[in-house]
């Protein structure tokens, strides 16, 4: 560990950052944020008074399973790396509660207000924060075991400031609905992680190394994750929606993602040799279907729908991990440690895609009314059509955009959110390719030793020290 660029005096500078970094959070925590109304005890009675279906507590059972994805399937998950496993758990932690503080205050700057200065926080503001993190964490996946935690959190942090300015555009200048997040965290996180690692590439070829590789055990482990965040997806997709949205997005999401389980086993037999189930293929993309219907998870796909995106997203997710990952690898010089690409990144495109066919397909006559809740801008601009609409259904002005007009809206977004997230992740890469942050070199790749006191190598070290004493008067002798 003292050897190359990664020593001591760089760790010790790193460290020092780490805590000067959580300062920086506590002041701006202080100077931006404050307790939402529901939280607030000066004003929580009153809000009650005025809002009495309001109390966001209901909101708390999809939080917590959307904090569960977060540190537990997202970090075991990337246990399956047979010498990185603490570092995939304990970086995922510590990068993750880093993050999920640094969210909170980018989203916290577009809610300032004008009496206080200050941004509400509530527990809807918690779950967007967890749901931001996400993005970070899978670009972290393109580049598990080849960084120090300094880049991984100094690119979190850029990543959450641009991830929260393409989220805003899209949701309030082009009004795109995108349900699950499928554009926003997984299209972004994927290619955005994808691009920092072009730049590694750049600078180190991809070359094959020793310890990148599972066993028995890694693998198991990384079935953790796999379960943890295949259970817990319904909420994902839905936590933000109400009502009979909420209800269509959970039955989505669960068709969706059991059909791309069953296609991602039958299509993994049929790549692989002797017909057998490849891990990698069960461990990721049997969940490609969770990420395929996020974008129109809220919307009328009817089940058959959801079923057949998920399956599609099922063997395009193995198809990517047979033949993408190298020839991309090969040809791009990208190194995807953990195939983001195939979970994240192409399931996602086709989200979008499948979303847009969505909202050009949706009609007054399928939605009735809530046509205009779940695509605000298709609600017409004129009050007095508004006002006649709302004596039956609680509709605001919209933008008297037609069924084309929105599917165009959603390819734009979809398109914006890939343009947005390559070109900043090459800007990223090179940033925290910075000397400041530190490198590991190429020999330490995929390795615990860099960050971790590993017990079972001290104990291999005394035992042989200890021998070693014991044998030396035998030798004498």
């Amino acid at each position: 560990m003292g050897k190359g660029m990664y020593g001591p005096c760089k760790t010790t500078a790193e460290v020092l950052t780490l805590f000067t970094l959580q300062i920086i959070i506590f002041v701006l925590m202080g100077t931006l944020m404050t307790y939402g109304p529901q939280a607030n005890a000066k004003m929580s009675r009153e809000y009650i008074v005025q809002l009495p279906n309001a109390g966001d507590i209901q909101v708390y059972p999809m939080y917590q399973d959307v904090h569960v994805m977060i540190w537990v399937g997202f970090g075991f998950l990337m246990t399956f790396l047979r010498k990185y496993g603490q570092s995939a758990v304990g970086l995922t932690f510590l990068v993750a509660a880093i993050l999920v503080q640094v969210a909170i205050l980018c989203q916290g700057v577009l809610y300032l207000t004008e009496n206080s200065g200050k941004a509400p926080l509530s527990l809807l503001s918690l779950l967007s924060a967890d749901v931001a993190v996400a993005a970070p964490l899978i670009s972290m996946g393109a580049l598990l075991g080849k960084t120090t935690y300094m880049q991984l959190i100094c690119m979190g942090i850029i990543e959450l400031i641009v991830y929260t300015i393409n989220k805003h555009i899209g949701e309030k200048y082009f009004v795109a609905v995108d349900a699950g997040d499928s554009m926003y965290v997984h299209v972004f996180g994927a290619y955005f992680g994808l691009a920092v690692s072009f730049v590694f590439g750049l600078r180190n070829k991809p070359k094959n190394h020793h310890l990148e590789g599972a066993n028995y055990q890694s693998d198991i482990f990384a079935m953790i994750g796999t379960i943890f965040l295949w259970l817990f997806w319904p909420s994902f997709n839905s936590a933000s929606l109400h009502g009979d949205d909420q209800q269509r997005a959970i039955i989505n999401t669960l068709l969706s993602i059991s059909a791309s389980c069953v296609m991602a086993f039958a299509t993994s037999a049929v790549v692989s040799k002797d017909n057998k189930f490849n891990m990698v293929h069960i461990q990721n993309s049997t969940l490609a279907g969770g990420v395929a219907v996020g974008t129109a998870a809220g919307m009328m796909c009817e089940p058959v729908g959801a079923l057949v995106i998920g399956a599609i997203a099922g063997v395009l997710s193995v198809l990517g991990y047979k033949y993408l990952t190298p020839l991309i690898q090969k040809v791009l010089k990208i190194h995807d440690t953990c195939g983001v690409h195939n979970l994240h990144g192409m399931p996602g495109v086709l989200a979008g895609l499948f979303g847009a066919l969505m909202a050009g397909l949706a009609t007054i006559e399928q939605y009735d009314y809530s046509l205009y809740e779940i695509f605000p801008a298709r609600a017409s601009s004129s009050m007095r059509t508004v006002n006649e609409i709302r004596a039956e259904y609680p509709v605001n002005p919209g933008q008297d955009r037609t069924a084309s007009g929105q599917a165009g809206y959603q390819l734009l977004t979809l398109l914006v959110t890939l343009l947005v997230a390559i070109i900043t992740g090459i800007i990223t890469g090179y940033i925290i390719n910075l000397p400041i942050f530190g490198t590991v070199p190429e020999e330490q790749y995929f390795d615990d030793a860099v960050n971790w006191e590993l017990e079972e190598e001290e104990h291999e070290v005394k035992h042989k020290e200890q021998t070693n004493i014991e044998q030396l008067p035998m030798g004498h002798i």
